[in-house]
């Protein structure tokens, strides 16, 4: 009998965990009969009633293999994900988020690909009921992923993914840092299957993925999986060399043949200004490639394990 791993991040979520754990129970019924189905639930440092919510649904199905574990501290959902696929015992694995916005109802369509074989589906968003500057940013994001850094991602992004096992042993092999965990199950370049959705609106609590870890994850993304931010300074730099050794034999030109005064420095104010702005941004961007380095270096732990709690079936 196969068994399958369900890993739900959980962050302020003690609304919404008790409606997504009944939709998850009923959807059982779906399933192969004879399927085993693991629950790994990760507190990511809630701070509201999360984590009683999650021991609340470990107490109500003694009978079912649920295993709920508190992170020491939040440390993002990315790392979440990765400190459940350490629990999970599952033949294959499935993420799914704790808001329901992302249909549990995929997830046995997604089960029988696996079992003919396929080691990884994703769920991808063909659409979302989400806000314009949401959707905007969103669209964005995954359009310069897909175009910039991993063309083989499929079209809107994805965050409903089904993985073997074998894909899990690598991810957590690999053990990288600051990355996009979905994304990087792409990366490994195993053949998928695709199935489209149109993302629903949150309908319960509210959404703690601020601007700020979008950024985060956004930067993150790049400098993971990208080398066109340290590519466009080279380039750069080449084009302004080139429009500067362009201007100096104008200027040299202009100057012998009595067209032009070089005694003002209003022109050369500027261009000081924009190459001295082009040079912070460019160190910028080396330091967050740097910076990560060192992260890595160190080998500091992506998360810390609080206290697990688990039923077995």
């Amino acid at each position: 009998m196969a068994k399958i791993s369900i890993i739900i991040p959980c962050y302020f979520n003690e609304e919404n965990i008790p409606v997504t754990t009944e939709v998850l129970v009923e959807n059982e019924l779906r399933f192969p009969q004879g399927t085993q189905i693991e629950y790994v639930l990760v507190d990511d440092g809630s701070k509201d009633g999360t984590w009683q919510t999650l021991q609340d649904f470990r107490a109500k199905y003694p009978q079912k293999d649920i295993k709920i574990i508190k992170l020491a501290g939040n440390v993002g959902s990315h790392n979440a994900i990765l400190a459940g696929m350490h629990f999970a015992t599952g033949d294959c694995n499935v993420f799914i988020a704790a808001d329901l916005q992302d249909p549990p109802e995929l997830i046995p369509q997604m089960f029988e690909y696996w079992q003919k074989g396929i080691r990884l589906v994703i769920a991808n968003r063909t659409d979302r009921e989400d806000s314009f500057f949401q959707k905007v940013f969103a669209n964005t994001y995954h359009y310069l992923m897909r175009k910039l850094a991993l063309k083989n991602v499929p079209r809107g992004g994805f965050d409903l993914i089904l993985f073997d096992r074998a894909i899990k042993d690598e991810i957590i092999k690999m053990n990288e840092k600051n990355t996009n965990i979905l994304y990087l199950m792409t990366w490994l370049n195993y053949e998928y299957v695709n199935i489209p959705y149109v993302r629903k609106k949150r309908e319960i609590g509210k959404s703690r993925w601020t601007l700020k870890k979008k950024i985060k994850l956004f930067i993150d993304s790049f400098v993971s999986f990208s080398f066109f931010p340290i590519r466009l300074i080279s380039v750069t730099g080449l084009i302004l060399g080139f429009i500067a050794l362009l201007y100096g034999l104008f200027l040299l030109i202009a100057k012998l043949a009595g067209k032009i005064d070089l005694t003002g420095w209003t022109s050369l104010m500027l261009v000081l200004l924009f190459v001295s702005s082009f040079q912070m941004v460019s160190l910028g961007i080396l330091g967050e490639y740097i910076w990560r380095t060192l992260d890595a270096t160190r080998n500091r732990p992506n998360f810390v394990i609080d206290k697990v709690e688990e039923n077995q079936s």
